[in-house]
């Protein structure tokens, strides 16, 4: 074979796994950010909360979200480890306790209630 066409060979080998390397990074971004959106209901049940943002966080491996309830903004914080997994949520300066992270994952985020009540979907 000739050392052209290895080359083209090499850069077409690495040019699929780069995109399929970023075609994975952007899932794990949009199941990251639709965890910590769906969690919006729970943390701030009032009515009347309208979604004004929802994306990457200040810190690695988060997600933040910024919310309007009347004429105030409020936020929250999701911090994921490497994958998707849900390791703490803050909204303004206060954190979901151990025992309430754990009902938050367990009884809402993981069913179909979160889904349907999505600040996104409406």
């Amino acid at each position: 074979m000739k050392l052209a066409h290895r080359w083209l060979l090499a850069a077409a080998v690495s040019a699929g796994f780069l995109g399929g390397l970023a075609a994975c990074q952007d899932t794990l971004h949009r199941e990251r950010v639709a965890t910590c959106r769906r969690a919006l209901p729970a943390v701030a049940p009032e009515d009347g909360i309208r979604l004004l943002r929802a994306g990457p966080g200040a810190a690695a491996n988060t997600v933040r979200v910024d919310y309007a309830e009347g004429n105030r903004q409020h936020w929250l914080t999701c911090r994921f480890d490497a994958g998707s997994t849900l390791l703490a949520l803050t909204t303004e300066g206060r954190s979901l306790s151990g025992p309430a992270l754990y009902m938050l994952k367990r009884f809402y985020l993981d069913t179909p209630d979160a889904a349907a009540g999505d600040p996104a979907q409406h």
